[in-house]
């Protein structure tokens, strides 16, 4: 993809600068929009970083104008289930709100491609394992349906006005890039990988499981993990779907295998070779007891996309970045 430029919103966040990463290897040039409350510019280092509003119409039109934006690859969003439902106005003014403004700026710039970083919160609690594309979506939390909305947005609105888009619904995104030089730190952090390595290495105290009493095997919820290279590689096969002419669509990213967190807690044990403390804690609103997904869409689709990245390399990679950066992207001078 050389001499093509593609806009990362949300870009110096976690899944982000992995894509603001390897689309530079796959020789795209990129511009980062991040208003860095959630994300980190050191993450993004030595790159075209405009800090900013993705809500800001003047911030859009001053990248869109002075620079040739081929493509859009949208991650900034609010994302926290739990807060979801505690602050709803928040999730929807900033995903959906924002959101429409973004589409807006892209229609009178005449950028045509999108690729949308969508969630599998958008099913709710299906019952059902794997999870088709297909599935009828019910989300449980404003989180879910504010991403929900905006991918039938995006369809209605690019149908109008000549955007081709494509949403990838994640399931749970862990890990580090295999090189260790970016990595996952949010603040407050909630993703389960992260907490129990820190629990691990004595950085936090005990792991706090919500929940052992979900009609699950050992009582606890199960996830679909992806590696987030696995991630991006789709990432950047999304990009040539729509290059190809793809019709919009919404496919599933996700391994197809689900483990619980108990299943969790101990591969963090047998990587970090520390038994993971843990406390017992109770149920959080909003969480289904499972989500595995089903990714045959994003195979055949994205150009035989599979994930190449297993549970174990997955905290592998997390554990390599989270301890050498014991204090984070802080720690980095950035």
């Amino acid at each position: 993809m050389k001499g093509k430029t593609a806009l990362v919103t949300g870009g110096a966040g976690y899944i982000g600068s992995h894509c603001v990463r390897y689309l530079r290897r796959a020789g795209w040039d990129t511009v980062t929009l991040d208003d860095l409350s959630l994300g980190h510019a050191k993450s993004v280092e030595g790159t075209d970083l405009v800090v900013g509003d993705i809500g800001d119409p003047a911030t859009l039109d001053s990248i869109f104008s002075t620079r040739k934006i081929d493509a859009v690859l949208h991650f900034a969003a609010l994302s926290k289930v739990g807060e979801s439902v505690e602050k709803p106005g928040l999730y929807y003014s900033h995903n959906i709100g924002k959101g429409l403004v973004l589409l807006d700026a892209m229609a009178r710039h005449g950028v045509g491609k999108l690729v949308f970083s969508s969630t599998c919160a958008v099913y709710g609690a299906p019952g059902v394992a794997p999870i088709p594309d297909t599935c009828a979506m019910h989300p449980i939390n404003p989180y879910g349906y504010s991403k929900m909305v905006f991918e039938r947005m995006m369809f209605d609105i690019g149908r109008e006005r000549g955007i081709s888009s494509i949403a990838l619904r994640y399931f749970n995104a862990a890990g580090a890039d295999v090189e260790g030089a970016i990595g996952e730190d949010h603040s407050p952090e909630t993703h389960l990988i992260p907490l129990a390595i820190d629990a691990a290495l004595g950085l936090r105290p005990a792991l706090v499981i919500y929940g052992t009493d979900y009609p699950t095997p050992d009582g606890t919820c199960i996830r679909d993990y992806i590696h987030v290279e696995d991630l991006i590689d789709a990432h950047i096969r999304a990009l040539d779907y729509l290059d190809g002419g793809g019709a919009p669509v919404s496919v599933n990213l996700g391994v197809g295998r689900g483990h619980s967190v108990r299943e969790v807690v101990d591969m963090v044990s047998e990587v970090t070779g520390v038994k993971t403390p843990v406390t017992i804690g109770p149920r959080r609103p909003g969480d289904p007891p499972e989500l595995v997904a089903s990714a045959e869409s994003a195979s055949r689709l994205l150009g035989g996309w599979k994930p190449a990245h297993d549970l174990k390399s997955i905290v592998r990679t997390a554990h390599r970045w989270r301890a050498a950066n014991p204090a984070g992207y802080a720690g980095q001078g950035g």
